[in-house]
C-alpha cells in the first residue's frame, strides 16, 4: 500500500504546484490588462493562451462586469485557492494513512 500512498503524495504535490503557476499566470494577466502590452509578445500570447480557456466561460456564465471591471479572474483565483487547501491537503492527508 506504501505505493499507492507515495503515488497520491506526488499527484498531490503535482496538482499544488500546477494551480499556483495557474495562479500565478492569472495574476499576470490581471496586470496586464492594466497596461497595454504587445499582442504579438510571445510571453503575452502564452499568458493569454494559458489563462483564456478558464476565464472565457466565467466570463459568459456570470456577467459580473462593472465599470468596466472583470471579476473573472478574482472567481478562478478563489476556486484554485479553493483546489490548493481542499483537494492537495485531501490527497497529502489520504497518502499519509497509507504510507
Amino acid at each position: 500500500m506504501y505505493i499507492a500512498g507515495y503515488f497520491l503524495m506526488a499527484a498531490a504535490k503535482v496538482m499544488d504546484v500546477v494551480l499556483l503557476f495557474f495562479m500565478w499566470m492569472v495574476i499576470f494577466r490581471a496586470i496586464l490588462s492594466w497596461v497595454n502590452p504587445d499582442p504579438y509578445n510571445v510571453i503575452v500570447r502564452f499568458i493569454h493562451n494559458v489563462t483564456e480557456p478558464v476565464l472565457y466561460p466565467i466570463r459568459s456564465k456570470v456577467p459580473i462586469n462593472y465599470g468596466g471591471i472583470d471579476f473573472s479572474p478574482i472567481i478562478v483565483f478563489l476556486v484554485v485557492i479553493f483546489l490548493r487547501t481542499f483537494v492537495v491537503n485531501s490527497l497529502i492527508r489520504m497518502a499519509a494513512s497509507l504510507i
